[in-house]
């Protein structure tokens, strides 16, 4: 059994009171004072999550960025330097090897943000393809990553002198009482907020400060329980949930992820059959009617027909009800609105198909 990681700032989580998990090889906190209370905080106020498990690598050299551009499914040609982009690293069938955030520097510098347990597996598919001068490195342990995420977000960072005016899915490079800090208009939350990125070991003076403001806006540390039940609220998905090497980009409803026109990037070929055919399932949402929380991998039923499985499920404080997201069957022909069964421990618990988000996204 591999050894659990764990963050930069393990021992200041525990003074605040954190409870931990195991998630993605590493070890995080999941709650402070209670995952509706955090959830709520980002909502209405602002969270602050220590997302430092995330993965960082870094693409150098002539053409980096053309050559990020024909391994991922989006078009990098989209944006332009200073600016963030989601995207996919697919393989050769079209399942999602991981689903990241490219930022580009420049044109010959790409920083990626993979997810955790991922982050090997990119960096390996990266320099295995990569062309002569080009180098790409595994900088997990480089950097720390703060998630500053609800409608106080700006507030925050404000009062600590960092910039907040740039646009959607933009970053900057600043500093925070001498640290060199990377802020980023991004996050997985569907609020607006920012995550920043300074360096691993120069890490606690930033989270400390921004505990500070955070608390004097009225908003709360939040850990990974929070994290989850505010992504699944927005439909966003997790991988090894919503994608997986068996689950496409348009399975999962990232069609929009994917750059069509482009000539070339990883699983090309089969995901252009899949677009033309149609998927054979689509991620949909579900609204429980009744009392019950839905989880993961949950049969889906239609009368007595299995016509899918669950992903992702949660009790979302938002909306008070259970919810989640699930694969279902194209060719059962089900359609918004319609009603279906989840088994939840041999107990049918009857739920409305509706599509994603299940809240409204303030991210802009």
């Amino acid at each position: 059994m591999s050894e659990v990681l764990q963050g930069p700032l393990e021992d200041r989580h525990r003074e605040l009171g954190a409870t931990f998990a195991e998630f993605g090889g590493w070890l995080m906190p999941v709650s402070y004072a209670g995952t509706v209370g955090e959830h709520t905080a980002t909502r209405t106020a602002v969270g602050l999550f220590d997302v430092s498990h995330l993965g960082k690598a870094l693409v150098r050299g002539p053409g980096a960025a053309e050559y990020i551009n024909s391994a991922f499914t989006n078009d990098l040609r989209r944006i332009a330097p200073g600016k963030a982009q989601y995207t996919l690293c697919c393989n050769d069938s079209g399942g999602v090897i991981d689903d990241l955030i490219a930022y580009w520097v420049s044109d010959e510098e790409i920083f990626l943000v993979p997810n955790a347990a991922n982050t090997a597996a990119v960096v390996a598919a990266l320099t295995e393809r990569a062309p002569a001068g080009i180098t790409v490195t595994n900088e997990h342990r480089s950097y720390a990553v703060f998630a500053v995420q609800g409608p106080k977000s700006a507030e925050v960072l404000s009062r600590l002198g960092l910039p907040t005016e740039m646009e959607y899915m933009a970053f900057t490079d600043a500093e925070l009482d001498g640290v060199g800090v990377r802020v980023c208009r991004t996050g997985y939350t569907g609020e607006h907020g920012y995550e920043l990125l300074p360096p691993w070991d120069r890490a606690r003076p930033v989270f400390d400060a921004l505990v500070d403001e955070v608390q004097a806006a009225g908003g709360q540390l939040a850990g990974l329980g929070a994290r989850d039940t505010l992504r699944t609220e927005m439909g966003y998905p997790l991988h090894g949930h919503e994608l997986s090497p068996e689950i496409t980009p348009l399975q999962a409803r990232c069609g929009w992820a994917v750059g069509w026109k482009k000539d070339t990037f990883w699983g090309r070929e089969a995901l252009l059959a899949e677009k033309q055919a149609g998927p054979r399932r689509l991620l949909r949402g579900l609204k429980a009617l009744d009392r019950g929380v839905l989880r993961a991998q949950l049969a889906v039923l239609d009368g007595d027909r299995r016509i899918g499985v669950t992903t992702s499920g949660t009790f979302s404080p938002t909306l008070k009800i259970g919810i989640a997201l699930a694969l279902i069957d194209t060719d059962a022909g089900i359609e918004d609105g319609q009603r279906v069964t989840v088994d939840v421990r041999g107990r049918a618990l009857a739920c409305e198909v509706v599509k994603p988000p299940f809240v409204e996204a303030k991210t802009r």
